[in-house]
């Protein structure tokens, strides 16, 4: 009843907030080649997060070095005002928090006017009922598993039934819309995420570090995430 369907296949989204900035562009290049889906990219005002990180001109930066999809996730308070300059610098993708959303429907509204994907964020402590009434109008939930704001966090597998529960909610819904998870994504804690139901995972640290290359990383956590897949796979 809960196996994953064969054709929902696990996809990796690197999040360049961990990658080496002096070397940005070939460390997403490399990671295009070891077969990352598509590219995370954290963009946080010092408001709605206590840290700050990039904005358009980094997303324009590597809309020239990549043919990857390019997902922006606006931790930032006031989207609405940031939308099209996202969008215009080749964001593929926007996603927005539930929380501190002046008017949701808007923005959704305004991505879609764009022709853009669009998704919602919601933090480890807003539950999953929260999404009912926009689920019909989004491409993606994205489950945050560490409390937004800064990299190298622990994951927090409290959040695992909510992650269950947003797949539950999808399915019922017969929408075409994916489940990712965002925070403390390694070769350990990818396996929990998928078993639960997510199939797009963000990982930084586990694939932007001094310990390995990016292709030996992105293989790692390949690898855990589809042997966890293929599991669900034949257990249905």
């Amino acid at each position: 009843m809960n196996a994953m369907p064969p054709h929902r296949a696990v996809k990796l989204a690197p999040s360049i907030l961990a990658a080496d900035f002096a070397r940005l562009g070939d460390q997403v290049a490399e990671a295009e080649r070891a077969g990352a889906d598509r590219i995370h990219i954290d963009v946080m005002d010092g408001h709605f997060v206590p840290n700050l990180s990039m904005g358009p001109e980094v997303v324009q930066a590597l809309r020239r070095v990549t043919r990857l999809p390019l997902e922006t996730h606006l931790m930032i308070l006031n989207p609405d005002l940031f939308i099209d300059a996202f969008l215009d610098a080749g964001a593929d993708a926007l996603m927005v928090h539930w929380e501190g959303n002046n008017d949701l429907s808007r923005t959704l509204r305004q991505v879609k006017a764009r022709k853009k994907r669009v998704g919602v964020a919601i933090n480890p402590a807003t539950p999953a009922a929260v999404l009912e009434e926009v689920l019909s109008e989004i491409d993606q939930v994205l489950v945050m598993t560490v409390n937004p704001g800064f990299g190298h966090q622990h994951f927090i597998e409290a959040t695992l039934p909510k992650v269950r529960r947003v797949r539950q909610m999808i399915e019922q819904s017969e929408r075409p819309c994916q489940v990712e998870v965002d925070g403390g994504i390694d070769p350990q804690t990818a396996p929990l995420a998928v078993a639960a139901g997510a199939d797009v995972l963000v990982a930084g640290s586990a694939i932007f570090n001094e310990t390995e290359s990016v292709t030996a990383a992105m293989r790692r956590l390949q690898a855990a995430a589809h042997m966890t897949e293929k599991a669900k796979c034949n257990s249905g």
